[in-house]
This record gives C-alpha cells, sequence and structure tokens, in this order.
C-alpha cells in the first residue's frame, strides 16, 4: 500500500513567493556559486542536487542540506532567500536535492520511503538516500570542514527527521520544521480519527489527477455549498475521481486507525535522538501542528545526551520562513517573531553544532508566549512549572475554576443536523490553495461569526481580575451524550478581548481562538476498533487541544464554545453509527439532540496549565 504525500506542492510555491518577496530588493551579484550534479546512490540510481558555495571562501565550511519532492532546479542564491539569509551570510555550503523520482531525480517516486531492509547492501530509502548525499559530498566538494546539517518545512522537515534516523557520522544537527507525525490522529488528513475533508479532497486531486499540480475546477467560489451538494462521501468516486487516485482509495479502504497509518507514524518509528535534533512549531499551523509536538515528546524520554530541542513561535505553517512575524491575520505580537527564529535560533543553532561557534548554551524548550507576547525559555516541554487546574462549565453560560453544583441545570443540550453544518470559518470559503484563500490564517479568526447560531454552545467566565497564563498541554474533558449513534466532539479555547473600541487595535469583543480539535465520538475507547455510541448514555470524551503559552490579560475573558461540525474542512458525520463513513448513504445522515453536561457527577472541564 502506498503511503502519503505530505504536502501539496502549492506550499513550496508559497514559500519560493516569501522568499522573492523578502529577498534582498536590489539587483546585487550572487555571492554564491552554483552547480548542478548527479549525485549516485548505492543501487546506481542518480539524484539531482544543486550546490552553492560562497564566491568567497575563507575557511573549510560545513554542509547544509535539504531534501525535497517539490523540485530544486530554480532555487536562488541561499543569501537571496530570507529562511537562510542569516545563515548563509555566516557562510556555509548549502545543497539542495530532488529526492528520488522527483522531478530530475532518476528512479521511482514512493511516497513517505522509510524503513528499509539493512540486511541488504543495495536496500535504499530516504535515511540511505541521506546518507549516501553526505558520503559523496565530504569526497567530492572541496574545503568542507567534514560535518553535515539539514533542515526543511513539511515534507522537507519529514525528511529531515529521517535522515536523523540513521546519520552519516558527518551529520551533527538537523532542524526539523513543521514535520507531520501522524496522519490519523493529528496532521493533515484526520484529527482523532475525523477526515479532513476539504483538504484530503483537493490534496488527491492535486496530486495525482494529473502530471501537474492543478487545482480543482469547483465552479463556485465559496466552496461550502459545493461540498454541501457533494452529498455522502461515497459520492466522490462515483461522481468525480471513479477510483483513479489511490491517494482518495486508501482513504476510503482504511478508516481506522489500522497498520496503513500506524506504520507511517512517528511515535512508530523513532527511538532516541542520535544527533541533535530543532523541532520547530507554529502556534497557529493549519497544517501540521501537531506533528513537531509529538516527534519531540516520542524522543524526549530517551534523550540521554540532552539534544532534543523544540522552538514553538506564533506562526502558521512555514510561516518563520519569510516575513517579520510581527502578526498573523489580525493578531499583532509587538516583535519581530520571525526574525528572531531566523537570526537568533536557527543561525545559531547550526552555527554552534557546525562551527563550533558560540558556547552551546541554549534552552530545551523556547516558545513564544502571546498575551504577553514574549520569548520563554524552558527546561522541558511541557514546563515542570504548570500546575494543572479544570475551568468547569456551569448553567448559564458561566466558566469558572470552581466546580459545579447541585443547584444548577445538569446539562445544555443543541440539536445537531449534517444538513446544516458550522462553517470552520467565516463564509465564503475559498478553495484551500485557490485565490484570495483565507486559509494560512483561518485558526486566528475571529470566532463571533458562530455566536447565534443555535447549534453551538459557549461557555465565559465574568471579566478577569488579574492575568491567567496558561504554559503546556490543555485537554477538554466532556461529559456529553447524543440521541444518535455517532457524534464528532469540536472543542474551541477562545481569548474573549474586552468589548471597549480602541481605534489603534480594532480588536472590540474579538473572539481568538487559542486551541482547537475534533473529536470522532466512535474512537472514545480506541481508534483501531470504533464501536457506536449508546443512545442517551453519558459518557466522558477526551479531547487533545494540544500545547500552547498564552496569557489571558486582565480584563479579558476565558471561553470555551463546542459544536458537533466543522464543515468542510471535516466530513460530516452521519450521527447513525455505520462501519465506514466512506460508504454512508444519504439516509444515514440524520439530525441528532447533543447534551453537554455540567453536573457535580458529570462536571465538563478544560484542564488548563496554569502558571501562578
Amino acid at each position: 500500500m502506498k503511503s502519503f504525500y505530505f504536502k501539496p506542492v502549492l506550499f513550496v510555491l508559497v514559500l519560493f513567493a516569501w522568499q522573492n518577496l523578502f529577498a534582498q530588493t536590489a539587483p546585487t551579484e550572487d555571492k554564491y556559486n552554483r552547480k548542478e550534479v548527479m549525485i549516485p546512490m548505492r543501487d546506481g540510481i542518480k539524484l539531482f542536487t544543486v550546490i552553492y558555495t560562497p564566491k568567497e571562501q575563507h575557511d573549510k565550511l560545513p554542509f547544509l542540506l535539504t531534501r525535497t519532492p517539490y523540485g530544486v532546479a530554480d532555487s536562488r542564491s541561499p543569501e537571496r532567500s530570507a529562511y537562510t539569509r542569516d545563515m548563509a551570510e555566516d557562510g556555509y555550503i548549502f545543497v539542495a536535492q530532488d529526492i528520488r523520482g522527483r522531478y530530475k531525480s532518476e528512479g521511482a517516486f514512493e511516497m513517505q520511503r522509510f524503513s528499509r531492509d539493512k540486511g541488504k547492501p543495495n536496500a535504499i530509502d530516504e535515511s540511505s538516500d541521506t546518507y549516501d548525499t553526505v558520503d559523496w559530498l565530504l569526497k567530492n566538494i572541496p574545503d568542507n570542514n567534514g560535518k553535515a546539517g539539514m533542515y526543511g518545512i513539511s515534507y522537507d522537515g519529514w525528511t529531515a527527521l529521517i535522515g536523523a534516523t540513521d546519520p552519516h557520522p558527518a551529520m551533527k544537527a538537523v532542524s526539523e520544521q513543521a514535520t507531520p507525525s501522524d496522519m490519523f490522529l493529528g496532521d493533515d488528513f484526520h484529527h482523532n480519527g475525523a477526515f479532513r475533508l476539504s483538504y484530503g479532497f483537493e490534496y488527491a486531486f492535486m496530486e495525482e489527477a494529473s502530471h501537474t499540480d492543478t487545482l480543482y475546477q469547483f465552479g463556485t467560489y465559496d466552496t461550502y455549498d459545493w461540498y454541501l451538494k457533494l452529498g455522502p462521501l461515497s459520492n466522490v468516486n462515483k461522481k468525480y475521481f471513479h477510483n483513479k487516485l489511490p491517494s482518495w482509495n486508501d482513504f476510503t479502504k482504511h478508516p481506522n486507525y489500522d497498520s496503513f497509518w500506524q506504520k507511517q507514524a512517528m511515535k512508530f518509528r523513532l527511538d532516541h535522538p542520535r544527533i541533535a535534533i530543532q523541532h520547530v512549531a507554529g502556534w497557529w499551523d493549519q497544517e501540521d501542528f501537531y506533528g513537531p509536538q509529538k516527534a519531540y515528546e516520542v524522543l524526549e524520554p530517551h534523550d540521554t545526551n540532552n539534544q532534543n530541542y523544540i522552538v514553538i513561535g506564533p506562526w502558521n505553517h512555514g510561516g518563520w520562513a519569510g516575513g517579520n512575524g510581527d502578526k498573523l491575520g489580525n493578531i499583532k505580537f509587538g516583535t519581530n517573531t520571525g526574525v528572531t527564529f531566523r537570526k537568533d535560533i536557527q543561525a545559531r543553532w547550526f552555527a554552534y553544532y557546525l562551527k563550533d561557534k558560540g558556547d552551546g548554551k541554549f534552552a530545551e524548550a523556547i516558545t513564544f508566549q502571546t498575551g504577553s507576547n514574549l520569548w520563554k525559555e524552558y527546561s522541558k516541554w511541557p514546563p515542570k512549572e504548570s500546575i494543572i487546574k479544570n475551568i468547569y462549565f456551569h448553567s448559564n453560560g458561566k466558566l469558572s475554576f470552581t466546580p459545579p453544583t447541585a443547584t444548577e441545570a445538569i446539562a445544555d443540550s443543541y440539536v445537531s443536523d449534517p444538513a446544516k453544518p458550522v462553517p470552520y470559518r467565516s463564509r465564503p470559503i475559498e478553495e484551500t490553495y485557490g485565490p484570495g484563500s483565507r486559509w494560512f490564517t483561518w485558526l486566528t479568526e475571529d470566532q463571533r461569526f458562530v455566536d447565534n447560531r443555535p447549534d453551538v454552545l459557549s461557555w465565559q467566565t465574568d471579566t478577569l481580575t488579574s492575568d491567567v497564563t496558561i504554559t503546556g498541554n490543555i485537554a477538554a474533558k466532556l461529559y456529553a451524550s447524543t440521541t444518535g449513534t455517532d457524534a464528532d466532539w469540536v472543542v474551541k479555547l477562545i481569548d474573549v478581548y474586552p468589548a471597549e473600541y480602541k481605534p489603534e487595535l480594532k480588536m472590540s469583543g474579538y473572539e481568538f481562538m487559542i486551541a482547537n480539535d475534533v473529536f470522532r465520538g466512535r474512537f472514545r475507547k480506541s481508534f483501531e476498533h470504533p464501536e457506536p455510541i449508546t443512545p442517551g448514555k453519558v459518557e466522558l470524551y477526551t479531547v487533545d487541544l494540544h500545547g500552547t503559552n498564552h496569557v489571558f490579560k486582565k480584563g479579558h475573558r476565558i471561553m470555551v464554545q463546542v459544536q458537533s461540525t466543522w464543515f468542510p474542512v471535516i466530513d460530516r458525520n452521519p450521527q447513525r453509527y455505520v462501519p465506514n463513513i466512506f460508504e454512508a448513504k444519504a439516509s444515514d445522515f440524520i439530525p441528532a439532540t447533543h447534551k453537554v453536561y455540567h453536573s457535580v457527577k458529570f462536571a465538563s472541564a478544560i484542564a488548563l496549565p496554569v502558571v501562578d
């Protein structure tokens, strides 16, 4: 069975746009010499590689390697890219390579190629290709210092992490950035078993419908209506793909967390850090926020040499690669976080491990704390300073750190109708990578657009009389029931800005989503073996809302929203249990009444990592 190609190639087009936008404006001569070579692998296949060496090189330099499926022939001299400029000015030998079977490289492409049979001398995967590339560079590119590092975002972050699993002795440091870690539990294609419909559909068409990366022609700017008219997921192959797209076929064949998904997941592939590894993530990464945190978490218990690092900033997917990073969408951070990462974190880290520059004193965890808008350093992530405190749901829409009492109403209810799903962002919902798309910043959008919907429940605190700081992992503990036999639970943690209008901020009453995720109810006991829900039975649903570092400021409020549709980024749950939702019929989709409990016995709450 084939695995998944992690990121649509349009991500790289966006990255190239960043590079062009933030390149030096004056048309100066390149500071690096460019050389194109075909590097032979152990099985004889040759990989297309672009090598940049400084025109003025006074010392022996290390290699900085990136390996990608997106094509390197049009890459620019490294000092012209904001992403690499600080490192280019310090001096490296930059290497960019098409992975096997992509663009100008020879061989057959296999998505997520890993775990070769090491008993066979010529067996290959992305790890061995990385090893062979480094070995060739050491022997054929003069004036190197015998060290190599690797970096990259998204799929390129994954190849970097895989390159660190069985590294060449010269490989000393790897910065994986926004790597996917688990496509069923938290990254591109599913979250806690709930299928990411619009992303998965558009990915499958763009990557596999032709030899070029073409966008699906919806014929409408607002794709919400198109996906709603699509009907059950079984209509995708019947009407559009006709069983011709392998990745969509794999989606339909593997609706549960079976071996197909597990063999790709990092928790089954990683053991211990063999070299220094830097994991980089963005708080509002709309595609792979889960991945770097999970990779760090899996490696951390086995980090005996203190070489497992994590950096998390206020960015979307790859947002640290270009621009100042002083804002995202409507949210302003008051400091140039992207510049800080590229110069003071990334460049400094590689300079130590590859060039022996600096004192090597790096905090294991560096995160940007929003609200206070300050960089923070910790000895581990999540930090030991955090204390888990529950903030409880109450009747009348109240949210409080005080548990509910016996005198309160025991539950709130709403009708979830798959025929009228809650949009995941304000409409129009443009095609994911289409013209004018707001996909890149939707996680920071004002959530007031769903405030008055009868199928969205909200609870909020009184106005805060002092700051509340949360630093670490968040989890929703939802006691709920349904009249159906399956249900999705979407939980959003929100910072509500004061209602007073300040012209310079234009954020009066803004509902800023700090953390969120969805959980498909059938997987409450096991992601491998789903079960129908017993109608009317109160059950506990634990929804991982992942990590955050945020200060709810005095004068703000803390809000929680709960809903059961998030369309079309998440497919519609029929709410009548069927073994495979990809095979559901239109008649399987039914309205259902959901109840969220906040009684003494069933005290729904959000577990917050509070720092006093």
